[in-house]
């Protein structure tokens, strides 16, 4: 029997929505979590991100949340301020009705604007514990309407040491609350505060995404300092030339600045994600299924209606924030047996989810520079090589042969050829590939400066 979302109790348009997004059957997290939570019962969820965990705590709290008090209903904690965004973002998309107003609070923004967003009324509160304190030391954010606590990736608040603050938070929320734990691991300090805090929680075990494919090809660019990931994705994908891509992003912003900036370039490529109309996702769907289009550029949620056969690259523009979620997205290539390519463009504060992800798979990761010039071109020529060869090979070719006998009177053949070629390869030359074009700064060691040595006479002792 199919589940559906519908069965396990959500409404007929929060399922509607989902359907819009592109989510066809529920997980298991979300099979066993949504039942639970709608029944009002405190749930503890053994889990990672890539399972679904996102979607099963939020999606029953959305059904629940009452739009007409614009009070705090719902607080949920997470340890970084990418992933609150991320939280935050996709609870926007499943808000069917768009009325739910959402705010992020997290440190690196503005703590007034938070403030006053908090005055003008908000109902699902999703921060990192530390500007959570913050923002109730100030009075800002009272706690005595909220029905509802999440806690998101509990174990990765306790190692970046926020478990006293989680702690105070929870002491200060209603006792007649509901709560909710998700964790990839249970420390004891995790279970204790789960003791302490929750009232006879359901205990869910969700079989984690298993590793990856042995026949992906994992490749990480390094982006030099001074540029941005906008900048090294051109020349990459000159080098690589996918046949068919999908480039992950972590905001629908990005996705929209990415996709202009190469239609600029270019590149044959669209943007996906829960902005688009239902109609707009089934055409970008087709096209891309039909190879009408090359890239396209989606977020982690939007990108579950994106199943594509025989992707030959997946590209993290943004690295996603954990290991799982980064297995899922390349696990999207390299199937049915054959080769797939994973590439990550990686900066200087990514280095250590990179150690993260090489520490998960138990092995190194292939680290490669941003492509020069001279390597861009020398792949440009053995992509005019092997287009000739096909073309060599056609039916076509037969109506220029008189072309080629006419000129053959005044030219040498060969230089006929040659000149032919160089109208293609001028051609097809990137519009950004210019003489301005700057190659990517050298990331070789420079040599050491040879030390200077003082030669001294030898002396030899004779004997007389």
């Amino acid at each position: 029997m199919t589940i559906s979302f519908q069965s396990l109790g959500l409404s007929e348009a929060r399922a509607n929505q989902l359907e819009k997004l592109g989510f066809e059957q529920p997980t298991d997290v979300q099979t066993q979590a949504i039942p639970e939570i709608l029944k009002g019962n405190d749930v503890v969820g053994q889990s990672q991100t890539g399972t679904g965990k996102t979607a099963a705590f939020s999606l029953p709290i959305l059904e629940r949340i009452n739009l007409e008090q614009s009070v705090v209903q719902a607080l949920i904690l997470t340890p970084t301020r990418e992933l609150a965004q991320q939280v935050a973002n996709a609870i926007k998309d499943f808000s069917h009705d768009r009325e739910v107003r959402i705010l992020t609070v997290c440190g690196g923004q503005s703590i007034e604007r938070q403030i006053q967003s908090l005055k003008r009324g908000t109902q699902v509160v999703v921060g990192t514990p530390g500007r959570i304190i913050d923002l109730l030391n100030r009075k800002a954010l009272r706690l005595q309407t909220l029905q509802y606590v999440v806690l998101d990736e509990a174990d990765e608040m306790l190692s970046m040491g926020f478990i006293d603050d989680v702690r105070e938070i929870l002491k200060q929320a209603p006792e007649q609350r509901q709560t909710a734990c998700f964790s990839a691991t249970m420390p004891k300090q995790i279970q204790d505060l789960i003791n302490e805090f929750m009232d006879n929680p359901v205990n869910l075990r969700v079989e984690q995404p298993k590793g990856t494919p042995k026949q992906i090809d994992q490749r990480v660019y390094k982006v030099p300092r001074g540029w941005t990931k906008g900048q090294a994705l051109k020349p990459i994908l000159a080098v690589e030339n996918p046949e068919s891509a999908l480039i992950f992003v972590r905001t629908k912003r990005t996705a929209t600045e990415i996709t202009q900036e190469l239609q600029a370039a270019g590149y044959s490529v669209d943007e996906y994600h829960g902005d688009l109309s239902q109609g707009q996702r089934e055409r970008l769907v087709h096209r891309f299924r039909k190879s009408q289009v090359r890239l396209v550029i989606a977020t982690d949620i939007a990108a579950r209606g994106l199943d594509v056969e025989n992707l030959s690259h997946v590209i993290n523009f943004d690295l996603p924030d954990n290991v799982e979620t980064y297995i899922h997205r390349i696990g999207r290539t390299g199937r049915a047996g054959k080769t797939g390519i994973a590439i990550s463009l990686s900066q200087y504060r990514d280095r250590n989810t990179l150690r993260q992800i090489e520490r998960r798979l138990r092995q190194r990761l292939n680290i490669l520079s941003i492509p020069n010039r001279a390597e861009i071109e020398a792949q440009r020529l053995e992509k005019l090589r092997e287009d000739l060869h096909s073309s060599l090979g056609g039916e076509r070719m037969a109506s220029f042969l008189p072309l080629v006998r006419e000129l053959s009177d005044e030219y040498d053949a060969h230089a006929i050829a040659a000149a032919a070629l160089q109208m293609i390869y001028d051609q097809n030359r990137p519009n950004w590939l210019d003489e301005n074009w700057q190659d990517p700064p050298s990331d070789r060691p420079k040599p050491k400066p040879r030390n200077k040595r003082t030669s001294k006479p030898s002396v030899r002792s004779t004997k007389a």
